[in-house]
């Protein structure tokens, strides 16, 4: 019975775990506003010295909205990157910049790269090819479990989603890693030429979970990437 009882749980976790999806020339849509629409992914990473994110994402939101968060369950806003009027703003662990970016288009896709080094404790943004100031954020190691979401700002380790601060839109070519990309590494993503991809999260290797009304649709390919 034993054995037979130990079977059947095995099955079962490999029925539940995610498998790595090819999302190449596809996007996430967040199409309606409110709490209950995300993306979450997975990772089994447990410390980042450091943390880039790139990915392309289109909206006509005016009003602030995340576009990217990672908790713990004790930092709820451990990498996060968040829209604010004129603004895209940086936390890692619970400390924020904001970082004043001009070229952010609505109804359009935008391209961005955010990086954080641990051991100066220094971020920076780039957008559709521009780069930010550096500036200071926090310092030290960041350490799971983690959670990332697409969609929700996480007020509590993978749940308090509010929908004035949820996204709606489109995203699209999602990658993360645990270091921070070269200057040429990031231009060649902002113009969708080769990089490296994500060793934390590839969008072409992608395991996430749709939660809601999240749609996988085909990428618009009459779009040019700045």
């Amino acid at each position: 019975m034993f054995k037979m009882e130990t079977l059947l749980l095995l099955l079962t976790l490999t029925c539940c775990a995610a498998v790595p999806q090819n999302l190449a020339d596809k996007m996430f849509t967040f199409p309606r506003e409110g709490p209950r629409d995300f993306v979450r992914l997975t990772t089994s990473r447990q410390v980042f010295n450091a943390v880039t994110v790139c990915f392309r994402s289109f909206t006509d939101l005016t009003r602030d909205h995340v576009l990217v968060s990672m908790a713990t369950p004790s930092v709820y806003n451990n990498f996060l990157i968040f829209k604010i009027v004129n603004s895209l703003q940086m936390w890692s662990k619970d400390s924020c910049k904001d970082f004043r970016m001009q070229d952010y288009h609505l109804n359009a896709w935008n391209s961005i790269c955010s990086t954080w080094d641990g051991a100066s404790g220094v971020g920076q943004i780039w957008l559709n090819g521009n780069p930010s100031s550096r500036k200071f954020v926090s310092s030290g190691p960041n350490s799971g479990p983690f959670i990332i979401v697409l969609g929700q700002e996480q007020d509590t380790f993978g749940g308090g989603f509010e929908g004035v601060q949820s996204f709606v839109g489109m995203m699209t070519d999602l990658h993360m890693w645990d270091y921070t990309l070269s200057t040429c590494e990031i231009r060649n993503f902002m113009e969708a030429q080769n990089f490296p991809p994500g060793n934390v999260l590839n969008w072409k290797e992608l395991e996430f979970k749709i939660i809601g009304g999240v749609l996988i649709e085909n990428k618009e390919t009459t779009v040019c990437f700045n």
